[in-house]
């Protein structure tokens, strides 16, 4: 049954010239920062910004300050069920990363992973999720709640379409839970920084749990709160100190955008951190993001994925998912 469901890979290059496909899911946050009037400001905005965070946390073999660039490509995937039918469903997309050595004109390949965003994980949080608890009988969340999406993600990851294109597992790197509290361990890692643990497993890192990855929350130098880093293998060891700093300076900026309360504050997180998007003393870039936007097209999405994949494909799907091998972790 694994052979039923196949994937594509379509690449985008993100830069100040980038405008969003009619295929792209609109909630995905840099498709949000290039719409509107300020489109182009935004997105070379960004992207300054990422460069200026690289190259403070590459340092060390960078006096200048200005030695290397980040290159950033839109990783959308495609799902195709192997039935003979022409049609694809968009499942997610990603950012892939590429450093520019300006001072040597070599390209290092990043990790991929960055900004993930999925129509499915839409359709589980803002359709299954609140019919699950429309009777007001207190939160839960249903048995198989993330299964099928989990399966997919894995499926995709194990595919031949992922292994021909990327070397190494992808890593994602999200904003922490402001429904958990965090606390420093002591452990310092030279690039991702001081390590927080948490105080219990949130929703997210349960559903990513279910993808088959694993969390650990790191504060790099300069920043004011951890991020939250999803992946499979061994994070520390896995990838170069370029690769985890190309990570850092994308998904940082990103945080600093749309959730300024927290990744823009004015103070660091504190040994033992709860953030809040109540916060008050943080600063706000000169980039345009709507939140509310993004919060009630996800919903949209959630309801296409369920009518144009969900539904449609339930039985093929039901049976797809009941016949995947159990998580390896």
């Amino acid at each position: 049954m694994a052979n039923d469901i196949t994937f594509s890979i379509t690449t985008t290059r993100f830069d100040e010239d980038y405008a969003p496909s009619d295929a792209s899911r609109i909630t995905t946050n840099f498709a949000n920062l290039a719409r509107g009037e300020r489109r182009q400001e935004n997105l070379r905005n960004a992207l300054a910004m990422i460069d200026r965070r690289f190259n403070d946390l590459a340092h060390e073999d960078n006096p200048d300050g200005d030695r290397y660039t980040v290159e950033l490509d839109i990783i959308s995937v495609q799902l195709r069920f192997s039935d003979g039918a022409d049609e694809e469903f968009p499942v997610l997309e990603v950012l892939d990363v590429h450093i520019l050595d300006r001072l040597t004109g070599e390209r290092h390949q990043g990790i991929v992973g960055n900004n993930f965003s999925s129509y499915i994980r839409d359709y589980d949080f803002s359709i299954v999720l609140p019919a699950a608890n429309a009777g007001g009988g207190g939160f839960t969340t249903p048995d198989d709640f993330g299964a099928l999406h989990g399966k997919l993600f894995q499926h995709f990851v194990e595919s031949d379409a992922y292994r021909e294109r990327f070397p190494q597992s992808p890593v994602i790197c999200i904003s922490v839970s402001t429904s958990r509290t965090y606390r420093r361990t002591g452990e310092e890692h030279p690039v991702l920084g001081a390590e927080y643990v948490q105080d219990s497993f949130s929703l997210t890192d349960e559903y990513f749990g279910k993808m088959g990855l694993q969390v650990r929350y790191f504060m790099p130098r300069g920043s004011v709160a951890p991020l939250a880093f999803y992946f499979r293998g061994d994070l520390l060891s896995d990838y170069s100190d370029l690769q985890l700093v190309g990570t850092i300076s994308t998904m940082e900026t990103f945080q600093k955008i749309y959730r300024p309360e927290i990744y823009h504050a004015d103070a660091p997180a504190a040994e033992v951190y709860r953030p809040s998007l109540e916060h008050e003393d943080f600063q706000r870039t000169d980039i345009t993001y709507d939140r509310e936007e993004r919060s009630r097209l996800a919903v949209t999405q959630g309801r296409y994925a369920d009518e144009h994949f969900v539904t449609p494909h339930r039985r093929v799907l039901d049976e797809w998912a009941a016949s995947y091998p159990a998580l390896v972790r």
